[in-house]
């Protein structure tokens, strides 16, 4: 391991974070896990886990001794940090550690949450269900393991015949799904971290790696260090840690991007250095539909030449504040066969109102220009989430979805999940039920005025904290008598506080899990120690409520042969809690989704290979001599098994069914909404380094608080001087929906120019989604967190941030 690498490592992730921080900055990450393991002693047992936080997929070593959790190490065994992890992960273990570890179920009675039995908890929700089955509706997130989200999916489409299930991923990586499924018919990035490992240059879209994925950026500048050339180019909207480690800084405006990808377009074809033997082989044309369709319908090339004909290097400036010279110099990077150039994105493609035009643009910059389908040519989606693929995206857990890439609206997905199942034909319906942004709405609305939904359950997410506009989509349900909160978590949130009924949860390694990563990586673990209290798997919670159904007789809890909907090998009544461990009912719900996963070849391999293994790349294939081999770069016949010979690429989901991936033509289009007199500067929000979207869990590991104990607003320094506001000062960020009243932070670890604020997203005493915009993404509907319109005013004076 190289020493530079894992300073990188630890100084990024134990930088003081701010004034307040001096005081008490976290601590220090511990010795490399060899000398973990022998200082820690034989008294404990340490086995593997992939990290409860991001979508990177670390794995870590978990200590454990007298039943808790003693010690968290760097797995050097896992290709994907190779001992290495972040701050928030070498403290990951303390996460289960909080004092107000939520313990026992809560009914609100009379105005205040007071304590009752599971039996009791099981009873209400299986009231609610029986009240309306059509009015019920579940929000999950990318943080449910694989056999938890198939287990609400199951539950609501294939028991209640009710599609209204969705997560809060589609808050943060719908619209990398659309821009898969738009321009490759199949979801999920083709590649894998090892671009990382070859690419000779690396393009930042909007993301900030160095906090946010500081284990996958350290890949880059560990590469550095051993004399490598990488060029690091940074393409964003404020200096953040990724800009100090650039070779290029491109600050472009917001919604610029757009610009940027369709000049980059028209520089490759007005130079003639697009790829034409890959054009002519693997690449076809698609334009927008009337009505709008995600698949769009056929342009040609001379439609694609036209419309790109306008975004000169100087036009693309005016639209995007990047200069012409700079466009120029990332069409010759692209235009370059000797190079190898890896795009890197995260939220700030996807929370956008153009996110799947975005997103699909930057495919076809790497597939005109035939930076695809090689070590180090890859276009690469990032998530936020550590199970955002493997159970959202894969599983499904979406309203229009079904498990392994299938869709209610197509009779053969549903008659084929219906089999899987073994339910009566019909028992699927049809009808896509409300994403997030409609769900809320719908919940938030009285019935009298069509509000359809009246109980929304919970788990694993922290709406209050998180949904955009959160006047408008959380707050008036909590006023409503006939609207009903259910929150399944493991502390009091933003969310809890409000709720109807709040149940205890077990997390990470108090309860048996599968995750799956950025990377397509599947990945296993086992309980290690037991929740605290009467804190219960949030599988375990849907199966109970399940079974109770089935027990009231309710027809959608059985299957087609009378069985009760979730019934297990020997029929262990799992619905039992002191019988839940009596099997390994993630085994049994893994194998069953199994079945789902080769239609659009995400195969997986027997629950049992991941046991053995720090996670496998999907398609997994069994070979001749019975071994499983995973699969690192889909779509080329080098490596993917499913690549007919002889045809060196082949995109065998194409929407046009003739192998070929489309290149979309999109147009540049300006934000929905503006800065104008009455609030003239951008917001956008985003995360820092030592906090996991809410807090919820970070907030309560003392080193990370310490290193971060407030949220904070950036302030560019001459906006600062010309409001006559001060570092630390108070002040109120205000937007037409709402406002958040934060300190000020100038020339602090990012730097917004002019006109532009920074607002993190990690502390529950400072909702800054009062503030955001739920305009979405046409077809992801997926909210813009990363710009609207705000004005800025001076409150008090307070201690700096």
């Amino acid at each position: 391991m190289n020493p530079d690498r894992r300073t990188f490592l630890k100084g990024a992730a134990m930088a003081a974070a701010t004034a307040a921080a001096a005081t008490g900055s976290a601590a220090t990450p511990p010795p490399p896990v060899e000398d973990i393991r022998d200082r820690m002693g034989p008294g404990v047992h340490w086995d593997k886990a992939p990290c409860r936080f991001c979508g990177t997929g670390c794995h870590v070593q978990v200590g454990t001794r007298d039943g808790k959790v003693v010690a968290i190490a760097g797995a050097l065994e896992a290709e994907v940090n190779k001992g290495l992890l972040c701050v928030k992960g070498y403290h990951v273990g303390l996460a289960l550690y909080g004092q107000d570890r939520l313990t026992t179920p809560l009914l609100r009675k009379d105005g205040k949450l007071v304590p009752i039995s599971w039996e009791q908890a099981i009873g209400v929700i299986a009231d609610r269900v029986e009240m309306d089955p059509a009015g019920f509706a579940f929000y999950g997130s990318g943080q449910w393991t694989i056999p938890e989200g198939y287990a609400a999916q199951k539950f609501m489409k294939g028991g209640l015949s009710n599609n209204h299930i969705d997560p809060n991923a589609r808050l943060c990586m719908a619209s990398a799904v659309t821009g898969f499924l738009a321009v490759y018919g199949v979801d999920e990035p083709a590649g894998c971290y090892t671009d990382l490992d070859e690419a000779d240059v690396v393009i930042l879209w909007g993301n900030n790696p160095a906090e946010m994925h500081p284990v996958l950026f350290s890949r880059i500048i560990d590469r550095r260090t051993r004399g490598e050339n990488v060029t690091l180019i940074d393409i964003q909207t404020r200096r953040t840690r990724s800009t100090a480690h650039a070779d290029h800084y491109l600050e472009f405006q917001p919604h610029g991007d757009l610009a940027i990808a369709n000049g980059i377009l028209h520089l490759l074809v007005a130079n003639g250095t697009y790829d034409q033997t890959f054009l002519d082989q693997h690449l076809a044309f698609r334009k927008a539909s009337d009505p709008p369709e995600l698949k769009g319908q056929a342009a040609t090339w001379e439609e694609f030449q036209a419309h790109i004909a306008a975004y000169t290097p100087e036009k693309v400036e005016e639209l995007s504040g990047v200069s012409a010279r700079d466009i120029r110099m990332l069409g010759d990077l692209f235009g370059r066969r000797d190079l190898k150039i890896t795009s890197l994105w995260c939220m700030g493609m996807n929370q956008h109102t153009r996110g799947t035009a975005i997103n699909s643009l930057v495919h076809a910059v790497h597939l005109l220009s035939g930076h695809f389908g090689k070590p180090g040519d890859a276009p690469t989606s990032l998530t936020g989430q550590p199970s955002a693929c493997g159970t959202v995206r894969e599983v499904g857990t979406l309203a229009h979805a079904l498990p392994g890439g299938r869709v209610v609206a197509n009779d053969k997905h549903r008659q084929q999940s219906e089999e899987f199942w073994n339910v009566p034909a019909g028992r699927v319906n049809a009808k896509p039920g409300y994403h997030t942004v409609k769900m809320w709405e719908q919940f938030s609305k009285p019935k009298a005025d069509g509000g359809d939904i009246h109980t929304i359950w919970v788990q694993v997410t922290n709406p209050g904290q998180t949904l955009p506009n959160r006047n408008a989509l959380f707050d008036p349900s909590r006023k409503d008598p006939d609207k009903f909160l259910i929150v399944s978590d493991v502390y009091p949130t933003a969310t809890t506080v409000e709720a109807d009924l709040v149940l205890p949860s077990a997390m990470w390694v108090e309860k048996n899990g599968v995750f799956g990563n950025s990377e397509r990586r599947t990945q296993q673990w086992f309980r290690q120690v037991k929740p605290p209290g009467q804190a219960r798997d949030d599988c375990w919670q849907t199966i109970a409520v399940a079974h109770e159904l089935f027990r009231r007789g309710m027809p959608g809890m059985k299957d087609k042969d009378g069985r009760f909907l979730f019934a297990m090998p020997g029929d262990v009544p799992v619905w039992d809690w002191n019988r839940y461990y009596d099997i390994n009912v993630d085994e049994v719900l893994f194998e069953e989704y199994r079945k789902f996963t080769r239609m659009k070849h995400k195969d997986l391999a027997p629950y049992q290979e991941y046991v053995k293994a720090y996670g496998m790349r999907w398609p997994v294939v069994q070979q001749p001599d019975g071994s499983w081999r995973e699969t690192r770069f889909r779509f080329s016949e080098f490596d993917d098994p499913y690549v007919e010979k002889g045809k060196g690429i082949q995109f065998y989901h194409s929407n046009t069914e003739d192998g070929r991936a489309q290149v979309w033509i999109h147009p540049h289009e300006y934000p929905p909404e503006r800065p104008d007199q009455d609030y003239p500067m951008w917001l956008c929000t985003g995360r820092v380094l030592e906090h996991w979207h809410t807090g919820t869990m970070t907030g309560r590991i003392p080193p990370l608080r310490r290193a971060m104990p407030a949220s904070y607003v950036e302030l560019n320094r001459e906006d600062a001087q010309r409001m006559g506001i001060s570092n630390g000062e108070l002040v109120r960020v205000e937007s037409r929906r709402g406002h958040c009243d934060l300190p000020v932070w100038i020339d602090g670890r990012g730097r917004p120019p002019q006109g532009y604020v920074f607002v993190p997203f990690f502390d529950e005493r400072m909702l800054i989604n009062r503030v955001t915009l739920e305009a979405h993404d046409p077809f992801s509907k997926q909210p813009d967190y990363k710009k609207c319109a705000v004005r800025v005013t001076r409150l008090a004076v307070a201690g700096a941030p």
